[in-house]
């Protein structure tokens, strides 16, 4: 009763709710332009609000984050063009949706099931987080650094076509975290004689960079197009329509929650996952799937905010981020002190209850924003880019610097954005990079706290590796691995 009281007081703060609401508006429009994202926008956020309260810091992230992943939908349905990747299973129906002049009943229809799975993921989270915490509370040093390795592996394997790929992308994320001294002996490490890499590559810079700069590079260089957006027409949608396909959206919702928590899936395996679902289940549509069949937005926009709970539940009870957003959220709790992992929730009860109540209260604005303001949004996500790209380069260098008040993390900020860039057009997934960058400090200091206990018992190798968590992990993460080898895949394909 105490913790519903403490979750439910964040509804009675003001203050709060408007750093929610603030972030809602950020998301909305973050969320619906192409070309720019929920991933970005949480990044420049770091900077901005790492003096704040942290209360206050995670009610504006947790705006953006549930407000921003929905927004995709916008430019989805009225210019065919996702706003966030997760939305890409949304244009397979609700553009046809809106060239039949339906693209109100489309919004509305994605408005209505994004609310309910963000309602549906947070519930999860509420449900499960701290059950999943008390199992995490029995593990050793080695599990927790084979969980990351795990982790980084898994994030490599689904956030690029090439596993090597992701795979590359988190050894070079290990590198970066690497740079600066030594936790243990006290002498530099890979700082190639730079005074300023003593203290290490800062999380901030590295993270605008990555996802913001090298955005921007990336947009330049492939120069969108400015679409036209579908002309709006509002109709009367029955409720009773609206909710005939709620019980299955709970069916989706389940999808978006348990693939969000799966280190590194994140809202467009969901979307899929969930989109491929209801074309199995739904047998005679009344109108095929692709040519605008509302069951196809349900799933998608169900899917993938459901997404958003399950992503925060490994990365608040283990300190694994689900996705990229969830990667910079992580980083979010370092700045401010916070310590995720199997003894936040007990250990900072007040801060998981803000999580809470400023996801429930972001799904709120989502549903406001969503039917309100969702349907006059269509001239600002054509705004040119000529406007909003020196914009956002101007954030993320006022971002960069303010971290830490030196040009220095401007610098790092203009490598890694360039670094970004070149990565996105090889296909190399950022994703496994910044994971590794985040936990890269937790990996290292486990393993020579496991090094160091094991070694002081008669069998090394037992004391190492004999509980049975570490086996279930070593098997988990040496499966992963072999199954994504290139040879190993054709095998299993071919008995498959």
């Amino acid at each position: 009763m105490k913790e519903v009281f403490s979750m439910f007081s964040y509804f009675l703060n003001f203050h709060f709710i408007i750093m929610v609401f603030i972030g809602a508006m950020a998301g909305m429009l973050v969320g619906a332009i192409p070309g720019l994202s929920v991933s970005m926008a949480t990044a420049l956020l770091v900077s901005i609000t790492y003096t704040w309260p942290t209360d206050y810091a995670l009610a504006t992230i947790m705006g953006v984050y549930v407000v921003g992943v929905f927004s995709g939908a916008i430019s989805a349905i009225l210019i065919n063009i996702p706003g966030a990747p997760s939305s890409i299973v949304t244009t397979l129906d609700g553009y046809p949706l809106a060239r039949k002049g339906e693209s109100y009943k489309a919004l509305k229809y994605a408005t209505i099931y994004s609310f309910i799975g963000t309602m549906f993921g947070f519930a999860a989270l509420w449900i499960f987080a701290k059950p999943i915490s008390n199992i995490a509370l029995k593990f050793t040093p080695m599990d927790y650094f084979l969980l990351a390795i795990f982790g980084l592996s898994t994030v490599g394997s689904l956030t690029s076509k090439s596993f090597i790929k992701g795979i590359l992308s988190a050894l070079l994320g290990l590198i970066v975290s690497m740079i600066g001294l030594d936790s243990v002996m006290g002498t530099s490490r890979m700082t190639l004689g730079i005074y300023d890499l003593k203290a290490g590559v800062s999380i901030v810079p590295a993270l605008i960079g990555l996802f913001g700069f090298s955005e921007v590079l990336s947009v330049i260089s492939k120069g969108y197009l400015e679409a036209e957006a579908s002309h709006i027409t509002k109709s009367v949608i029955k409720i009773k329509d609206m909710l005939k396909y709620f019980s299955r959206s709970l069916y989706y919702c389940t999808i978006g929650t348990l693939v969000g928590a799966l280190p590194g899936a994140g809202g467009p395996v969901a979307s899929f996952l969930a989109y491929g679902e209801a074309k199995r289940i739904v047998r005679n549509p009344p109108v095929p799937f692709g040519e605008g069949e509302i069951e196809g937005i349900v799933a998608s926009e169900s899917a993938n905010n459901a997404c958003i709970g399950g992503a925060l539940i490994p990365m608040l009870t283990l300190a694994i981020p689900g996705d990229a957003v969830t990667a910079i959220i992580l980083s979010v709790f370092y700045v401010h002190g916070l310590q995720p992992g199997p003894m936040f929730i007990k250990s900072s009860p007040e801060m998981f209850h803000s999580i809470l109540a400023g996801g429930f209260i972001g799904g709120i604005f989502l549903l406001i924003l969503g039917l309100f303001i969702g349907p006059r949004i269509s001239k600002i996500i054509t705004v040119p880019k000529r406007i909003l790209l020196p914009l956002i380069i101007v954030l993320c260098v006022v971002g960069a610097f303010g971290c830490n008040n030196r040009m220095f993390d401007v610098y790092l900020m203009l490598f890694f954005g360039t670094l970004g860039y070149i990565m996105r057009m090889r296909d190399y997934p950022i994703a496994p990079m910044i994971l590794a960058i985040v936990l890269g400090g937790m990996m290292d200091s486990n393993f020579r706290r496991a090094i160091s206990l094991a070694s002081s018992e008669d069998r090394f190798f037992a004391a190492l590796f004999g509980r049975p968590i570490t086996i279930i992990l070593l098997i988990l993460t040496i499966s992963v691995i072999i199954s994504n080898i290139p040879t190993a895949k054709k095998k299993i394909l071919y008995k498959s």
